[in-house]
């Protein structure tokens, strides 16, 4: 028993027309190996250049335990100086990762140091992206991203495994209700079907990215990352031209957040429990239905 994982699309360079047709339009995923051949950042952001630029800032670290039931998902589990941090982790396997980062607020000439890809599309949402960095053995957890934009994820500095599926599967992957990651209970790489039977038969994909390489990842997509090395990568976002997805992305981050927190800090582990169980049930009712058709 095993998932089904097929590998990601991978090309040097594409046209607009090519990406629109094949890429967009159908919300398949791509790597772009050459996307970024003419960025400066390609050659400059090493980590000691970063650690130059942004400076002695104290950053939020998050590690692999499982989420607090009475904190929001995003709450941080320890904070450390981000010079040290990236001493780390070059020297040494860690699970302690650098999420959603703006060390570009910190040091603005990095926006002179990569391009939106906007020859392929546009709508692009952030003037200052996201970084995330990780050590040898880091593991961002399955999950979609409650914005729903298009992303086009760069890896910079060492190789990252990531495992991809489409939005479809949401229940059998035992999605948590009123919220955007999955169950916490199972390992993606080597998932226990007997005891977790809607994974079984799951379609998804995978890829290795390499430095400099660009993941297209289009909305709604439940992806799982595994730093192999020390390294980081830089998320650009974009919308997707549906109203109905950005009124979606709305509720999510309004009505959809502000209630599970507010549940969240009033129940605790009461709540926590009661979505993992729905969780399951759902799963469960997707995989004897047959879903996704």
């Amino acid at each position: 028993m095993s998932l089904k994982l097929a590998p990601i699309d991978k090309v040097d360079h594409i046209s607009k027309a090519d990406f629109i047709t094949n890429y967009l339009e159908p919300r398949k995923p791509l790597v772009i190996k050459k996307a970024t051949e003419t960025w400066p950042a390609l050659q400059k952001w090493t980590f000691e250049y970063l650690k130059e630029v942004v400076g002695d800032k104290t950053v939020p670290l998050y590690d692999s335990s499982k989420a607090d039931p009475s904190k929001p998902i995003n709450a941080s589990a320890l904070e450390m100086n981000f010079g040290a941090y990236i001493d780390l982790i070059q020297k040494e396997p860690t699970d302690l990762r650098i999420f959603l980062f703006d060390p570009i607020k910190y040091a603005p000439k990095l926006l002179d140091d990569y391009r939106s890809p906007t020859d392929l599309m546009g709508g692009f949402l952030d003037k200052y992206p996201n970084m995330f960095f990780g050590g040898t053995g880091s593991v961002t957890f399955l999950h979609y991203d409650i914005d729903l934009a298009h992303i086009f994820h760069t890896h910079f500095n060492g190789r990252k495994r990531v495992i991809l599926f489409d939005y479809k599967w949401k229940e059998r992957l035992y999605c948590i209700p009123f919220a955007t990651y999955a169950l916490e209970d199972y390992d993606i790489e080597n998932p226990d079907f007997k005891k977790f039977p809607a994974l079984e038969g799951i379609e998804g994909q995978e890829t290795i990215l390499e430095h400099g390489e660009t993941l297209f990842m289009p909305t709604g997509y439940w992806h799982w990352m595994k730093y192999l090395g020390g390294s980081f990568s830089i998320s650009l976002r974009a919308w997707d031209k549906s109203w109905a997805i950005k009124a979606k992305s709305l509720y999510n981050l309004t009505i959809q957040r502000k209630f599970d927190d507010l549940m969240k800090k009033k129940f605790r582990q009461k709540y926590m429990a009661w979505k993992e169980e729905l969780a399951i049930k759902r799963a469960e009712k997707a995989l004897t239905e047959g879903e996704p058709r």
